[in-house]
Order: C-alpha cells, then structure tokens, then sequence
C-alpha cells in the first residue's frame, strides 16, 4: 500500500515496477526481430539481482504454452523512442523524461548535437542507473542531466536548478507514470507541464481509465500465464485510484494538438502481428491510450 511521501529504491515498491520494465526490455532486444535495441536492460536487471526477475530474464512467462511475445513491452518502448527522435528531428533541443526509471535513452538513441535530456526520478533509482552504467563505461550520446526528486514534490523547482530553459521548446514524455501518482500530484504535473511548455512543445504520455487495473489485473495474468510477469508484486497495489483529470481531455483543454493510439493501432504501425489473447487479458492489455500531443501557438 502507498502512503504519503512514500520512497524506494530499485528492489522495492515502485522501483521494482521500473526493474520489471526492464526486464521486458531486455527480453524485447534479444528476440528475432526486435522493435528496440536496449543493451542496458540487462545489466540493471542482473545487477539488481532480484531473483524473481533474474528468473523471468532466463525462463520468460509462456501463454498457454507458447513463449509471452516480448513485443507488448517492445510497442511501447518504440511509440516514446520514435516520439523523442521525432521532436529533436523537427528542432527540438530539450528532451525531459518525467520518471525515468530504468530508461536508457540518453545512451541508446542518436541525439542530434546540441541537445539535452533531462531525467527525473526517486534519488535512490537515479543512483543506481548511474552507478551501473559508470561501471560498464557507457557514455551518453548527448548531455544528460539526473534531477533527483519526487514527483510529488516541487519538481520544476529541481529542473530548473538543473539548467532546464522554460522558454525552450520541449519534449516531455510520462510512460509507465500516471496510475503512481495521487490524483493531485497528476493534476499538479500537467498543470506544470502547461507552465514550462511554450508553443511548439511535445509530450508523448500513456494514459488508462482509472480503474484500469482495479478489477485484478495480476489475477488474470496469474489465470493464463505460467508465472507473474511482475515476480511477487502487483503493480496495482502500488497505483492510486482517486479522482484525477483525463490527460487527453486536459490537453486538448490547454492549447494542445493531441493525436491517440491503441496498442493495436501501433501494433498495426510496427507490423507487430501479436497472438489471440483471452478476452479479458486482450481487454486489459487494450486499454492504454498512448497520446502525443503538440503545444498551439497562443
């Protein structure tokens, strides 16, 4: 259960939601065929070590019998890595990733000179990505900047510190975020994102119902896989369910060009032809939204 000014690290609570991505990553990457290539995902599930995921990493979960296709993670991860190369492709020079996680893009994605990516997550997760990439001697391909802070908290206040220019055009991306926060702290975000995001900004988000999860996601998972994707830990348990703001609503609100996709519609987009699901997992794997939005001009 969450509570107030709640923290962790890699191996506990909302940071093992991060490891669990990262592990379908590192699954995605080594399939025939790959939507993504992310060589990072490896070395922080192994040096995590958590044993449920090391085991998932070597044994991935089967669909009544057949290998779980990798390519649920891999549609997703492709939908923000495109958005990002996308918006720096079209002049965009400050990129911000709001909950980094276990997110490699500053190292695995050709950025175009002149750019910088922004990273903001819980101090603990933060130090851990940099200790293992420090330790296997990987170089960001373009300038990168860790804001350690809670989102909860006076982030802008943080990424301002860190050098962040609120007159620049930028590249926010929430994936894998919003379920995590109150419903405040996700109304507070937006709400800061309108305030540092001048015309011609972007912002790709994944976006679910708010009850998406409440009717025991892990339940089913548990019904027609052969192990937890998420080892021990129901991500659902971890989420809030309180009164929020529609994120597609709230943008198209404040002067935002937004553009929505199903997981099928990007399926379809990235030739991924994925297997027939049980009804009810297909129902819940189908109710993200995946936004990406364009600042107006005033």
């Amino acid at each position: 259960m969450r509570t107030d000014g709640d923290t962790w690290d890699i191996v506990t609570g909302v940071g093992l939601t991060a490891l669990g991505v990262a592990t379908f990553r590192a699954l995605e990457s080594a399939a025939p065929d790959p939507l993504i290539q992310d060589s990072y995902a490896e070395l922080f599930v192994r040096a995590a070590g958590e044993p449920k995921f090391m085991d998932i990493l070597a044994d991935p979960p089967t669909l009544a019998g057949a290998p779980l296709v990798p390519g649920f993670m891999g549609i997703r991860t492709k939908f923000f890595d495109e958005f990002f190369l996308s918006s720096v492709a079209d002049g965009i020079t400050q990129a911000v990733i709001l909950a980094a996680g276990l997110d490699a893009r500053a190292y695995r994605l050709d950025w175009p000179p002149g750019t910088i990516v922004y990273e903001i997550d819980q101090p603990d997760v933060l130090e851990f990505k940099n200790r293992v990439l420090a330790e296997h001697s990987a170089t960001p391909r373009t300038e990168h900047r860790t804001v350690a802070v809670d989102l909860r908290s006076d982030w802008p206040a943080a990424l301002a510190a860190a050098g962040a220019d609120p007159a620049a055009p930028t590249a926010w991306s929430a994936e894998g975020l919003l379920p995590y926060l109150p419903g405040a702290a996700q109304d507070a975000l937006f709400a800061h994102i309108g305030e540092l995001s001048p015309a011609g900004s972007r912002i790709a988000v994944e976006a679910a119902p708010a009850d998406a999860a409440s009717s025991g996601l892990a339940e089913i998972e548990t019904k027609y896989l052969n192990k937890n994707p998420f080892g021990d830990i129901d991500p659902a348990e971890l989420f809030y369910y309180d009164d929020r703001t529609d994120p597609e609503q709230w943008l198209r609100d404040h002067g935002w060009s937004v553009h929505a996709a199903t997981p099928a519609d990007l399926a379809a987009t990235y030739g991924v032809s994925l297997p027939d699901l049980p009804e009810e997992l297909e129902q819940h794997w189908q109710r993200p939204r995946y936004l990406s939005a364009v600042r107006d001009p005033h």
